[in-house]
């Protein structure tokens, strides 16, 4: 297996800086997900990886070779791109294997490759078809079986999921999950879905203006957002990031001079982070929010609150008896505290304070 190795690497348009001294690692044989919104830099990350792209400066070093400068073809990789890219006057088997017979893989071998994706992805009753007469998610299959014949050790992938239904996409997911696993493939995926990533990666890498936010396991940037922007960008509904101030020595809430202390010291340039799932609606609740709109989700509903002069979102277990202007009390464990300046967006250490 190879892993991958990113050493300052850089890409410069005239006066656009797209990927901005870039630098990770993955290891052999575990997926990890370029996550973030449109023009972060990922996918151009990754066509860099592909050697799609030049790199401007750095190093690209795969299976403990640098190969920043060497073709696409001598590179050692598989790519799966957003769009299928099928050949429609082909087959689905002379489709997977095409990549094989320009390279002169012996009919043999290649029907003995094409043999074992089709039993993996489960084409093997489609291989007589053309794109046309296949869906969505068999298309996607069809450029899945393409990169496993090619026996690369590493895959890269660039928002593969994206032309597919959500229930689709679901599916999917864990197919390509399962299938990195079991070919023991070290992938590299972009999506700007944080859903994906959360559920896919071994590693996720938040970009954002060409440069890396944040890069942790799917929990540690979920627990521990490095920034106010992944704490945002990470989480359904987000993270509440909310200006506090300082009233007679308490660190509280903006606007709410009445709520108890939040954190220990003061609360100068300082903002707080809750996330809705951890704020709990109680008779004892200290923090006095008013409920300013609902949002039924079957499962669970949110719930709208306006704290003295900010507005922080609740999330809570299916419908209640709650009504647009009801008065309601909130509470939170200390862990559920996060707290970030305010102006620079990073993550300061600080002892939350019980309610």
């Amino acid at each position: 297996m190879s892993g991958i190795e990113i050493v300052n690497l850089n890409k410069k348009w005239t006066t656009f800086h797209a990927v901005n001294d870039v630098n990770f690692t993955v290891e052999p044989g575990t997926l990890t997900v370029l996550l973030g919104p449109s023009g972060c830099g990922k996918s151009t990350s990754l066509r860099l990886i592909a050697g799609l792209d030049s790199v401007t400066s750095g190093q690209i070093i795969i299976g403990g070779k640098d190969v920043t400068n060497a073709a696409p073809a001598k590179r050692g990789l598989a790519m799966v791109f957003q769009s299928y890219a099928l050949f429609p006057h082909l087959t689905v088997a002379e489709n997977i294997i095409f990549g094989l017979r320009v390279r002169k893989v012996s009919a043999g071998e290649r029907d003995q490759r094409l043999k074992r994706a089709a039993d993996i992805l489960g084409l093997s009753h489609l291989l007589d078809r053309r794109p046309s007469q296949l869906s969505g998610g068999q298309q996607q299959r069809v450029a899945l079986g393409r990169a496993i014949v090619a026996e690369a050790s590493v895959c890269l992938m660039d928002e593969p999921l994206s032309n597919l239904d959500a229930q689709l996409r679901h599916e999917m997911r864990k197919e390509i999950r399962n299938l990195q696993q079991q070919l023991g493939m070290t992938m590299v995926y972009v999506t700007h879905d944080q859903i994906e990533a959360m559920s896919l990666a071994d590693q996720v890498i938040l970009m954002k203006g060409g440069k890396i936010e944040q890069k942790a396991k799917p929990a540690e940037l979920y627990l521990e957002p490095a920034t106010t922007f992944v704490a945002r960008f990470i989480g359904t509904p987000p993270m509440n990031v909310i200006r506090m101030a300082d009233y007679d020595g308490k660190a509280t809430i903006s606007g709410a001079a009445d709520a108890p202390a939040i954190i220990d010291g003061s609360a100068s340039g300082l903002a707080l982070g809750l996330r809705p799932e951890e704020i709990r609606i109680a008779d004892e609740g200290r923090v006095k929010a008013r409920i300013e709109a609902i949002e039924y989700h079957g499962a669970d509903s949110i719930l709208d609150c306006r704290v003295g002069d900010q507005n922080l979102q609740v999330r809570i277990e299916g419908i209640r008896q709650f009504h647009t202007g009801d008065m309601v009390g909130l509470t939170w464990a200390p862990s559920a505290v996060h707290v970030f300046d305010e102006a620079a967006g990073h993550r300061v250490e600080r002892s939350a304070l019980p309610l």
